[in-house]
């Protein structure tokens, strides 16, 4: 069915009510809060902001002294009215003052503290520069964006749990595979998240699957974040602002996956000169721009790209010259500010791996687009409205003589998102708005000459959000967070809906034509956080969350393939569900400069989807009679130690857990390990800053073998021997440990030179150690015994990498 005649059958009016729907009951929600929080308020009051108290908005922007970006966090105090705020994410704050002068105090911790007097007699904006503190920061090695802008005390007092922030200063330090600095290779070094498989870019989060996490690139979803089968992210570090992975306590603006939320947030903001990054490695380079046009609008542009295929043309070989294996990153991003109250980003991302012959192409990559409009309302209630494309695709295609074949495959998303932030008081934020995501799932066509295509049908599908969430300050050391979201997934025509007996058999099928909603699930899902102070710097915290997923992946590797598919809940599959509890206690020492915390969590999950075995998950038309439905369940203990100044920095956590299911189909009902359990988990990784040019660094990782199924006999038909299998996941590979080094030499430290370039040096895997990857059966041996074999991926890999700036 042609996209054309999808809208053309009732998707410009369906999507035009609901979205019309959702609208209104912001708009009525925003008022709401705008009149509470401003009586005498009237539609002007954006371009006349007094009122009848007198009062005069004042504005403005935060930025550092020399890198012009701006800062998060910023205190902004009236010394006589004893009264202040902070700056948001985009360094901007806001107040209302009667006439008069006052005494303006603006502090940040590791910048000097700005003292001045602002006489105040009309409505006006006034920005701010902040210098660093070089005495301050003379025991703290600062480099580019090595600080994430976040309150110094913050892991005490937020009260979501099970969030762990990397800025791209300490990714950036953290040894790499092959040189290519990773952001998703970073986060699985963090308590509770595993690599799914040696190097691989996918990551289970507390016992959960790949598909369990979701992933953003500026609020956009990424659903494939892994170049080169995986072992290179899409997020190009040099354009990578920070990253925040939130391990089941979601933010209640999100939702849709079960386990985790993995938020990668760009550069944005930087109004000074133009400036570059970029560094020349054995596998791939990369270039960032950035600059301003005007003191209102600044742009970003990055490439990555890979140069394998620039070697193979250097071959005397024929077939390897007309080979090709490379991949490629773009992003583009442009901000203006035309107020300090509204501000409007344009983001846009693509990338492909292309692997090719003479005989055969395969490709595969995301596209990425985004538009967003913050507007300040006033001082206590901001919002974001936004727009997002995204889309995830592949082509698979034969050029033999006889055997001429293409498929290609991709799932499309259009969403709309509103949300609203407003201060009631000092005590009290709420936090509002609406999501309305359209999906399309394309699973195949495959073309071929002489032969009629074949098709598996799209799937069309309706996901809506609405949330509320208050955080409240109930006293000094009190502070609870509660809210509920609700949502709702339908499923959309034309489709066909087949019907299953108990043997999974499809018997009998309705037909749904375009646009017709035939199938609709609701989900509530509430949150609450509590945290309560113990002193400054220590606390105790627990959480209940409930997260509920509507589509997922097929696939029975643990490793994953591009070539896996999303497909939806339907009639026929119930959307999974995850309640979690989890309690912790944190504690920081020496002025915050070490943090501490240990976190327990239980998580029960239902309508919990696996395989059948053998299952036929590519090209299925009827693919839920391939799907089995069940329970599971995880639990565990996590620690962290984290010292965050000094020459020596890092930190070590360790984990123990169990992650299980269980299914009536499998395993003949028994209990089952998940293959993403791990017992204990040890992560360590620290940096050592000997001198300005001279910085040493090192990550050990240490996992139990994930579980998995051994041939415990076999059978013999005809001379030929057939294995036979143990239950599902009763043994467990070899346990997985690893060391990795890296040495960052700058051989001219002057933060005055136009030019400064360093050497990176690095160890993947230092003592060569053989982690197994995949593990095979010969059962044609001379003895008669078979033998099992198995292949690894690396073994000690060393790489350089030189990264210069401008």
């Amino acid at each position: 069915m042609k996209l054309d005649h999808f809208f053309q059958k009732g998707f410009h009016s369906l999507l035009f009510r609901t979205s019309t729907r959702i609208c209104m009951l912001l708009f009525v929600c925003s008022s709401i809060a705008m009149a509470k929080s401003n009586p005498y308020a009237t539609p002007s009051a954006a371009d006349n902001p007094v009122n009848p108290e007198n009062k005069y908005k004042v504005s403005g922007t935060i930025r550092d002294l020399k890198t012009k970006e701006p800062l998060l966090s910023v205190s902004v105090n009236v010394k006589e009215l004893k009264k202040g705020t902070s700056t948001d994410e985009n360094g901007a704050y806001s107040l209302s003052l009667p006439k008069g002068t006052y005494t303006f105090v603006v502090s940040y911790i590791g910048y000097k503290t700005i003292t001045t007097r602002v006489m105040i007699s009309a409505a006006m904006k006034r920005d701010f520069n902040l210098d660093m503190d070089t005495l301050l920061m003379k025991e703290v090695v600062v480099e580019e964006s090595v600080v994430f802008k976040e309150k110094k005390d913050e892991t005490v007092t937020r009260t979501i749990m099970g969030v762990d922030k990397l800025s791209i200063g300490e990714i950036k330090k953290m040894p790499a595979l092959m040189g290519e600095v990773d952001v998703i290779k970073a986060i699985q070094l963090l308590p509770g998240v595993q690599p799914t498989s040696e190097g691989s870019s996918g990551f289970s989060v507390r016992g959960g699957s790949a598909d369990q996490n979701l992933i953003l690139l500026d609020q956009s979803t990424v659903y494939n974040a892994g170049h080169m089968f995986g072992f290179f992210s899409v997020f190009n570090n040099d354009i990578v602002d920070k990253v925040q992975l939130y391990k089941g306590d979601l933010p209640m603006m999100y939702g849709g996956r079960l386990s985790s939320l993995l938020d990668v947030q760009l550069k944005d903001d930087y109004t000074g000169k133009l400036r570059g990054s970029g560094g020349l490695g054995l596998i791939s380079s990369r270039l960032m721009l950035e600059g301003s046009l005007g003191d209102k609008t600044s742009w970003v542009l990055s490439g990555r790209r890979s140069y394998a295929d620039l070697f193979l043309k250097l071959s005397s070989d024929k077939s390897m010259r007309e080979s090709s294996i490379y991949f490629y990153d773009l992003n583009a991003k442009m901000t203006h500010r035309f107020s300090a109250f509204d501000k409007l980003s344009m983001n846009l991302y693509m990338g492909n791996d292309n692997f090719g012959s003479s005989i055969a192409r395969f490709s595969y990559g995301n596209k990425v687009g985004s538009l967003n409009w913050k507007h300040v309302y006033h001082e206590n209630l901001y919002s974001n409205l936004s727009l997002h494309l995204t889309d995830y695709h592949f082509l698979l295609q034969s050029d033999m003589e006889n055997a001429k074949a293409k498929w290609v495959s991709n799932i499309t998303d259009l969403t709309v998102r509103w949300d609203f932030t407003r201060s009631v008081n000092s005590n009290l934020v709420l936090s509002y708005g609406a999501t309305s995501t359209l999906h399309r799932f394309n699973p195949g066509l495959i073309t071929q000459p002489d032969y009629d295509d074949f098709r598996v049908p799209a799937n069309n599908t309706l996901e809506h959000s609405l949330y509320l969430s208050a955080e409240q300050e109930v006293n000094d050391k009190l502070t609870v967070r509660y809210g509920l979201r609700w949502g709702f997934f339908q499923n959309m025509g034309s489709a066909t809906v087949y019907t299953y007996n108990k043997n999974y058999e499809a018997i009998d099928s309705t037909r749904y034509g375009a646009g017709k909603i035939y199938n609709t699930y609701h989900a509530l899902e509430p949150r609450v956080g509590v945290v309560y102070k113990l002193t400054d710097q220590s606390s105790v915290k627990a959480n209940y969350t409930r997260n509920t997923q509507f589509i997922q992946l097929a696939n029975n590797s643990s490793s994953g393939s591009p070539l896996d598919l999303w497909f939806p809940a339907n009639p026929n599959i119930k959307p999974q569900a995850m309640d979690m509890v989890s309690a912790g206690y944190f504690q920081n020492f020496n002025k915050n400069a070490i943090e501490a915390s240990v976190e327990v969590y239980y998580k029960k999950m239902s309508h919990l989807i696996d395989f059948a075995d053998h299952a036929q998950l590519m090209l299925n038309k009827k693919l839920d009679g391939e799907i089995r439905v069940g329970n599971g369940k995880a639990y565990g203990v996590e620690l962290m130690v984290r010292k965050n100044t000094g020459a020596l920095t890092g930190f070590i956590n360790y984990t123990l857990s169990r992650s299980e299911r269980t299914i009536p189909e499998i395993n003949n009902g028994k209990t089952y390990l998940s293959p993403f359990d791990k017992t204990h988990s040890i992560n360590v990784s620290v940096s050592y800053a000997l001198s300005k040019k001279w910085n040493f660094s090192a990550a050990w990782v240490y996992s139990t073998g994930n579980p998995t199924s051994y041939p415990t006999g076999r059978f013999e038909i005809g001379g030929e021997y057939f294995p036979v299998y143990s239950g599902r996941n009763e043994y467990r590979r070899t346990d997985y440990h690893r060391l990795d080094l890296s040495v960052n030499y700058v051989p001219k430290h002057d933060t005055k030179r136009f030019w400064t370039g360093e050497w990176n040096f690095s160890v993947y895997n230092a003592y060569g150690q053989k982690n197994p990857w995949i593990i095979t059966y010969d059962q044609d041996t001379p003895t008669g015994i078979p033998e099992a074999n198995m292949t690894y991926l690396f073994g000690m890999v060393p790489s350089i990498t030189y990264n210069f700036k401008f």
